[in-house]
């Protein structure tokens, strides 16, 4: 071992005299273990929240969207751009969507949502949404039977009071004309599947049909208000979307996931930031405590510098010794933060400790999703503040005059 890790050490472990520069340390320690601690939880829960959000946002959202520059008639010629959105790079997928603003009547008082036509094919290729069903089957989608199929959110089938194999009425703003005006649309449905997302918004406002059905219940022919595209490369949303928007044609514009949800995004990124600032004082403090240990340290140990600087000491070992305190101080506060801070992340997210409210958080539960490089970051930071707290004790250990402190012992 080093002379000045040693000498450090055996300072640490103060002996019973010196309980107060013992307790001292330990807050000390504490003070690193806190801040290190807060920190690994709160990027836990902000990095857990935004990647659960872009998880359930992007499982039911295409990476990027085609639509109408001007509200209109849809897009009829949504075949061709289909077949060249697919050979613009890194476009993976395509899909045809109609959305639709409609009334469901159920058993209980009806609700406004939103009524997706689909192609359920290209759907599946795009979104995740309706690959894992809590019930049901896409099947009967197109409506072999009688009447045709719709799936519905499992907060929406719940608040409307319907299950698997129910009927219910779609009614829409927009409808037939005849000659004493426009008659509102009408069409019965069969509940063939419900899906749950964990997105509260999804589940209990969305709604899939089949693209005809829903065409038919808009009364308008065979058009699409969006084409979406997936990409192998989500982060390339808004490259790619210029791309589309110019195959398209001026009559288009393009929207992306990014765009959709920029203050949902702005949001987390600015409050990931306050975090890490706010917490952050806790690591002054602690250095601040370091500080004030090393203080007192040199105060006590003046007649054991002096020796040591007497029987042949460098200046640049004393300040190594306190230098050496700091470190060691750090060091250990760190470890155990990172260990507490991980280890309660883990069991946190395991076993849902936090509940939250769905409708106002669109969650369920906190996600804690802790990662390997935000702890290299908050170690480096600790071990980095613990040592600039011993620049000031350090250089005042080398200006002890070994004959002045020795003369009178």
């Amino acid at each position: 071992m080093k002379f000045e890790l040693f000498v450090a050490g055996r300072y640490l472990r103060a002996r019973r005299k010196e309980a107060v520069i013992s307790i001292i340390t330990a807050i000390s320690i504490l003070g690193v273990a806190s801040g290190v601690m807060a920190l690994i939880i709160a990027l836990a829960i902000n990095t857990g929240f935004r990647n659960t959000l872009q998880r359930n946002l992007l499982g039911a959202t295409a990476h990027v969207n085609i639509i109408e520059k001007e509200p209109g008639p849809g897009i009829p010629n949504w075949h061709e751009l289909q077949t060249k959105f697919a050979g613009i790079p890194h476009v993976i997928a395509t899909a045809p969507v109609l959305y639709g603003q409609v009334f469901l009547v159920g058993p209980f008082p009806g609700k406004g949502v939103i009524l997706k036509g689909i192609d359920v094919p290209s759907e599946l290729r795009v979104s995740d949404t309706l690959r894992h069903l809590k019930s049901g089957s896409l099947d009967k989608l197109n409506g072999s039977g009688s009447l045709p199929g719709i799936v519905l959110g499992a907060k929406l089938a719940l608040e409307i009071g319907v299950s698997l194999n129910s009927i219910i009425t779609a009614l829409s703003p927009h409808g037939t004309l005849t000659p004493l005006g426009e008659r509102p649309g009408q069409q019965r449905f069969r509940v063939i599947g419900i899906f749950e997302s964990g997105f509260y918004d999804f589940d209990d406002n969305w709604a899939y049909s089949s693209l005809p059905a829903v065409q038919k219940l808009l009364a308008i022919d065979d058009v699409v208000n969006s084409v979406e595209l997936k990409l192998d490369d989500l982060y390339l949303a808004p490259e790619i979307g210029h791309q589309a928007e110019k195959l398209a044609g001026p009559l288009y514009a393009s929207t992306n996931w990014q765009e959709q949800n920029k203050q949902l995004l702005n949001a987390l990124r600015m409050e990931k930031a306050v975090t890490v600032v706010t917490i952050g004082l806790i690591e002054m403090i602690a250095g601040l405590n370091i500080l004030i240990t090393l203080v007192m340290m040199v105060m006590e140990k003046y007649r054991d510098i002096a020796v040591l600087m007497s029987m042949g000491a460098r200046q640049s070992q004393i300040r190594g010794i306190f230098i050496a305190q700091g470190a060691l101080i750090g060091v250990v506060g760190t470890v155990i933060g990172l260990s507490v801070g991980y280890t309660l992340c883990y069991f946190a997210d395991k076993y849902r400790w936090i509940r939250l409210d769905e409708q106002v958080y669109a969650l369920s539960f906190v996600p804690f999703e802790p990662r390997a490089t935000d702890g290299l970051w908050i170690a480096a930071a600790a071990i980095i503040v613990s040592l600039l707290a011993t620049v000031y004790p350090a250089r005042n250990a080398t200006r002890i005059t070994p004959a002045e402190v020795l003369r009178y012992e």
